[in-house]
């Protein structure tokens, strides 16, 4: 609907593929002006792809671990090559939203940038793969692998924790030194919106303080708004408050999409698919 130019008047897209209707110039910039909420929002969220559409909510990339089986807790990205994991850590598939990421966690554990040099990146991952027991592409995969003991550690999303916790209660989120990937989701509006001040108003809406404690108290979306208060309680679900969020590594997607192409041809190489 979006391609054909009419009956969508907001679009919300995890942050890589908001970046690909940008490319295709599917979305119109936002008009600030009529976004007031905007200025309480993290600076993270603000314009996370320039003049379009602001995040709505925030996760983060990084690695769980069963603190049961481990002999030390997981400190940074690099400890997932020690010979302590071998045949113990399972990957997101290269086409998932966390799979890309692992090239450019390769990229920095090889000291090069993955995006100018692939080389020194895939070289890092083959030196990963004795480690590595399989690619998950699901959440429920992932849960699986841990339950039954055939990992013990994995590069995941955040929204997985609380299940995998479900099932294993010593999963833990590792506290990287490093730091984790940031993940947004976006709101923006295409081109052939037909009613673009509502859409605006929506936007607004959607930013406001009440909604957004709403969504992150009732397990919805973590929330993006500076003056959303939550319990630690609720609070541990999410990625959430000033110093975690001013942690987080942010993507280029740009790049990214640029060199998905190349990286998911070189990862099938690498793993046999």
């Amino acid at each position: 609907k979006i391609r054909n130019g009419e009956g969508v008047d907001v679009a919300y897209f995890t942050d890589a593929y908001s970046q690909i209707g940008i490319k295709e110039g599917l979305f119109q910039p936002i008009d600030k002006s009529k976004v007031p909420n905007l200025e309480g929002l993290y600076d993270i969220a603000k314009a996370p792809q320039g003049e379009y559409g602001p995040a709505y909510t925030i996760g983060r990339v990084g690695v769980i671990y069963d603190s049961a089986k481990v002999k030390a807790p997981v400190t940074s990205w690099g400890d997932l090559w020690k010979e302590d994991f071998k045949n113990s850590l399972s990957l997101p598939g290269i086409t998932t939203t966390a799979g890309p990421m692992v090239v450019m966690v390769a990229g920095t554990h090889a000291g090069v940038d993955a995006f100018a040099d692939a080389d020194g990146a895939f070289k890092a991952i083959e030196e990963l793969k004795p480690n590595v027991v399989k690619n998950y592409n699901t959440g429920s995969e992932l849960v699986n692998l841990f339950s039954t003991g055939e990992i013990t550690a994995s590069i995941a999303q955040d929204f997985t924790l609380a299940q995998i916790q479900a099932a294993v209660p010593t999963a833990a989120w590792a506290e990287l030194s490093d730091g984790a990937i940031a993940t947004l989701n976006t709101i923006n509006i295409p081109k052939g919106a037909a009613n673009v001040e509502l859409a605006h108003e929506f936007i607004n809406f959607v930013l406001s303080k009440e909604v957004q404690q709403k969504t992150a108290e009732n397990g919805v979306d973590a929330p993006v708004v500076k003056a959303v208060e939550l319990t630690p309680e609720q609070a541990k679900l999410w990625t959430y408050g000033a110093d975690m969020i001013a942690s987080l590594k942010q993507v280029d997607y740009e790049k990214m999409n640029s060199a998905k192409t190349e990286w998911v041809d070189r990862w099938n190489e690498v793993f046999g698919m």
